[in-house]
């Protein structure tokens, strides 16, 4: 058999000569190499091979594959490694789009011929030792996109698709003394290349591990582990099934269970009394040690297995963990990292550790299997899984929408000539992770809409395996709806569920995706998770998504970014909307997370002023397994602590006594109750916070200054001043407003704090949700408002008065260019200390548009780079996403402070601010502070130049401070980025009176 081109454009060629699928187990010479975790029967072939690219397959070398070609003047390239980011053809970021879309005319099936990459490959090896008698070999490529074709030693091997699972190729026949040489070619584009259309980075090459596997003359080559537990979770019986290749025997012994007794063709059972039950929350695992020995009974092979015992599945219309309902605290995980998809058992371990500090219980996989040492991890360190096959046809089903064509057209739909390629893919995925406790549904793809083919997966599931299916095309396409055993939507409205349950009775509920992470979001989300605990079917959902996807990137003038969709010259391309993470790009965590944990967490805290009461969400940890401290502070000030010890076991809840005692005296108290480890865990040291909740008692008053000169007012021809000891206020005739702002000692008069006018400000940069949904056009009469907001000439002149008390009140009035029109008053009190209380009103006229936010603008004459304040934190907070900030004393640096997501955009403020200090390195400045409290922003740029950067590095150079306090600002919303709006317990008022107070005094 040799290889032909054309099997790249027939959906009918899947695979040949491959390997069938099998389970993931490794195997190993002896005890002591299963120990190591380093088997003798595996030798890795990751490394530097020789290379070439081509744009197409015309371009490809022809005869490389031959055992004598001479490739030592190709290039040198990591394997694994994606060739886009290794210098050949570029990095292409697409949505839904298909990466050919509008270059090509090509039907489903078809590949692009003008443009398909080809990376060509080859590497010599030579055995680490002889093969013995009876042993087979075979090499493993555990990730090749999207097509591969392999050749040994000249001789043509085989061809696989489905580029996340392994194609695995005999050698045993074509090998030969010494050395040997693997050639292999790698299509960027097949026909599988239409069932991947998945939301990502659209990479080619080797970019997972390429291994050698011997087998011994006995060898198990399937195993496959199942568990059943006792009705009441007494006793469980571990059934063992073993596919045997070559004459041999097998022995085995479960940990604190005892030796398997064979019950069957293949077949071993152990009972396992009183057995520790697998779950999120204790992920226990049992070692089982199978032992081969072949005729003659030398041991020829040790596999050690991870054994979880749990029962999951669907009881009484709900999903039920060991007998307990599950919600799931769920993040969709693109596998990506800083080298694109090649990621590490280590970087992978790591997503994972901060994923359970964060309370996350639950990964979908989406949208394809990751690498297999990911399912080993979440067995180990506790996470239910949604496994989801290789397949989504996004482009194809836009097709269907947008085009207008009916629902027989679906692909893959009905069509016969791709079922095969389906169902090997849904095989490749089972057989290899079918073993893995944490795995606890099948789900069938994404964004595929429906059909026959979609539903034989389905039906292919059930048949194999006992565990759920799941697919979120039956809520587009309902011709099938035993496509899925749940219900399943994505970004539907939290307020819509409940009418959505009553309307679809019978299956469980959840949400595949839901609170789209893209930029500076996430808000609200916490009224999901208040559901899903009043609503017995919906039980929770998968966050869009982990991490943003973006390229490691430097601009011409050596700074180093990350790049989106267009940032490599790609097109089509989607642009930022890579960037969903509740991470950054480099898996550091985004403010986001501090939500995150906040409505994931298993305890729910309410803090009265002499009680705490904990509702335990929990699925089997009582809340003494977690150390209960409670602390009492007043302004950021620690007063005292002291431990409590609880014991609310789950779905339950208790109210205790508070062991510390708020004063009545006159000040701001808040009492904190948290709950942290024990001992340490894999994921967390002890200590860690996991649950916490604040109350906050009193009220925090503004130090009254007394026995202070009034200030003395001078009425010039185009300033008023008003003139203290330490201070000088300059308000304008012919600029309308504020001006001058000196603090300090010194012949000139103190040192000047502002730079330019105060003005109200009404405007923020857009947020990638509202661009989503067409924010700034419905807005943009609010930037007018705050870029040119004018005095009219009968205002030019404020209107000056000296109050009963000493204080100098100057007041103007803006005119602003906006329909209906609209004036904004403010108003400046000045006293004897320097203050100057700023109070900014509104009428809102009928008609107006919705005001993204209602605050004030003050630039400093100089940077002031620290910023302190009294208020949440510690990361950036707004209205409907200020649940995991809690009342404390911050202080943070300004030229940090704008968060980086991909695309600058509004980002960095806070909410409920008392006081809030903006000083340079000796501690000099300005003080706001509000009674009522604010939202507070203080940056190095304006709005509209956040606005005008497409990254982070095209933010300009500062020698000044922007300080933005506000009444408040939009929220920042959380259903999805493309057509969700804030709700409207989070928006401005577009109607009746706005009010807002603060003060500023220099420091």
């Amino acid at each position: 058999m040799t290889f032909d081109l054309t099997r790249l454009a027939d959906p009918r060629v899947v695979s040949e000569n491959r390997v069938a699928a099998h389970s993931d187990h490794r195997w190993f010479r002896d005890s002591a190499e299963a120990a190591s975790g380093r088997s003798g029967y595996e030798q890795l072939l990751s490394g530097t091979w020789k290379f070439h690219y081509a744009p197409n397959p015309d371009l490809a070398v022809e005869g490389f594959e031959a055992a004598d070609f001479d490739a030592s003047g190709w290039d040198d390239i990591p394997v694994p490694a994606h060739i886009q980011l290794q210098g050949y053809d570029r990095p292409q970021y697409v949505n839904v789009q298909y990466p050919w879309d509008g270059w090509e005319q090509v039907e489903p099936g078809q590949v692009p011929t003008l443009f398909n990459p080809v990376a060509s490959y080859v590497r010599d090896f030579e055995l680490d030792r002889p093969l013995d008698d009876g042993e087979t070999v075979s090499v493993v490529f555990a990730g090749a996109e999207s097509a591969i074709a392999v050749w040994c030693n000249g001789r043509y091997v085989g061809y696989g698709t489905d580029s996340f699972t392994p194609n695995e190729f005999d050698l045993t026949e074509v090998l030969v003394p010494g050395v040997n040489r693997l050639a292999v070619q790698v299509f960027k584009f097949s026909s599988g290349s239409w069932l991947e259309d998945q939301d990502m980075f659209r990479f080619s090459g080797i970019f997972r591990d390429v291994v050698l596997a011997r087998r011994p003359r006995a060898h198990i080559e399937d195993l496959r582990v199942r568990t059943a537990l006792a009705d009441d979770f007494s006793s469980a019986e571990v059934r063992v099934e073993v596919a045997l290749r070559g004459e041999g025997t097998v022995t085995g012994r479960l940990e604190g269970a005892g030796d398997l007794e064979p019950a069957g063709e293949g077949v071993y059972v152990v009972r396992v009394d009183d057995p520790r039950l697998w779950s999120p929350e204790s992920p226990a695992l049992y070692e089982l040690v199978l032992e081969v020995r072949d005729a003659d009974g030398a041991l020829t092979e040790v596999v050690p297995q991870q054994v979880g015992i749990r029962r999951f599945g669907i009881e009484d219309g709900i999903l039920r963990l060991n007998g307990e309902r599950v919600v799931f605290h769920g993040v969709n995980r693109h596998e990506f990292g800083l080298e694109g998809r090649v990621m590490s058992r280590e970087q992978t371990e790591a997503d994972m550790r901060a994923l359970k500090r964060i309370n996350v219980n639950a990964i979908r996989t989406s949208h394809y299997p990751n690498n297999s040492f990911f399912y080993e991890l979440a067995d180990r360190h506790g996470f239910l899984v949604i496994d989801e096959m290789n397949l989504e046809t996004h482009g194809m089903w836009d097709r269907l929408r947008y085009l207008g064509r009916p629902d027989e057209e679906a692909f893959p739909g009905d069509r016969p000539e791709w079922l095969p390629a389906l169902l090997e893919r849904a095989a490749n995925m089972v057989e290899r992770d079918k073993n893995h406790a944490s795995v606890v549904m099948w789900s069938c793809g994404n964004e595929s809409y429906g059909g026959t083919d979609i539903l034989a997966v389905a039906d292919w599931f059930r048949a194999n395996d006992d565990r759920p299916v799941h697919y979120e095309g039956t809520d587009w396409d309902a011709r099938h709806p035993d496509m899925s055993d749940v219900l399943s939507k994505m970004y539907t409205p939290a307020a819509q569920i409940p009418e959505y349950l009553e309307q679809n009775p019978g299956k469980p509920f959840i949400l595949c995706e839901y609170a789209h992470a893209m930029g500076n979001s996430f808000g609200a989300v916490d009224e999901y998770l208040e559901l899903a605990y009043r609503e017995p079917r919906f039980q929770g959902g998968f966050i869009w998504d982990f991490s943003d996807q973006a390229i490691a990137m430097t601009d011409p003038d050596g700074r180093a970014y990350f790049g989106y969709g267009g940032d490599n010259g790609e097109s089509p391309h989607d642009g930022d909307f890579c960037g969903n993470g509740i991470f950054f790009a480099d898996h550091s965590p985004s403010p986001k997370a501090q939500e995150v944990a906040k409505v994931y967490e298993g305890l729910k805290v309410a803090v009265e002023r002499g009680s705490f009461t904990v509702v335990n969400r929990y699925l089997a940890t009582s809340s003494s397994a977690f150390e209960c401290v409670v602390t009492l502070s007043r302004e950021g000030e620690l007063l005292e602590s002291a431990t409590v010890e609880t014991d609310v076991a789950p779905g339950e809840s208790a109210t205790h006594p508070l062991p510390v005692t708020v004063p009545d005296a006159a000040g701001e108290y808040d009492v904190v109750v948290s709950f942290r480890l024990r001992e340490a865990t894999t994921w967390a040291d002890a200590g860690h916070e996991v649950a916490w909740g604040q109350g906050v008692f009193g009220a925090w008053v503004p130090l009254a200054q007394v026995g202070v000169e009034p200030p003395r007012v001078v009425r010039g021809i185009h300033n008023t001043g008003v003139h203290g000891s330490r201070f000088h206020v300059l308000f304008s005739r012919l600029h309308g407003g504020l001006t001058s702002y000196r603090f300090g000692e010194g012949a000139e008069g103190g040192r000047e704090l502002l730079r330019g006018v105060v003005r109200p400000n009404f405007w923020h940069a857009p947020t990638s949700n509202e661009r989503g949904w067409g924010g700034p056009a419905e807005d943009g009469a609010w930037l007018l408002a705050s870029r040119y907001a004018f005095t009219p000439p009968e205002s030019l002149d404020p209107v000056v008065t000296v109050e009963d008390d000493g204080s100098v009140t100057a007041v103007y009035r803006y005119g602003l260019p906006i329909q209906p029109a609209t004036v904004c008053e403010v108003a400046y009190r000045v006293d004897g200390t320097g203050r100057v209380e700023v109070t900014q009103t509104m009428e809102l006229a009928e008609g107006l548009p919705a005001l993204p936010e209602f605050g004030t603008m003050l630039t400093t004459a100089d940077r002031l780079d620290t910023w302190r304040w009294y208020g949440e934190g510690p990361e950036e907070s707004y209205v409907d996403r200020r649940g995991g900030a809690r009342l404390g004393v911050y202080e943070t640096d300004v030229r940090t402070a704008l968060t980086p997501y991909l695309r600058p955009q509004e980002a960095g403020s806070r909410t409920g601010v008392r006081w809030a200090e903006v000083t340079d390195d000796r501690g000099a400045g300005l003080r706001f502070d509000a009674q009522d409290g604010m939202e507070f922003s203080a940056l190095p740029w304006t709005p509209d130049q956040i606005e005008a950067a497409a990254h982070p590095t095209e933010l300009p150079p500062s020698n000044r401070t922007v300080l933005r306090p506000a009444l408040m600002r939009r929220g920042v919303a959380g259903d999805d980025s493309w057509g969700a709006r804030t709700l409207p317990q989070y928006r401005l008022p577009v109607a009746g009176t706005l009010r807002f107070r603060f003060g500023f005094t220099g420091v």
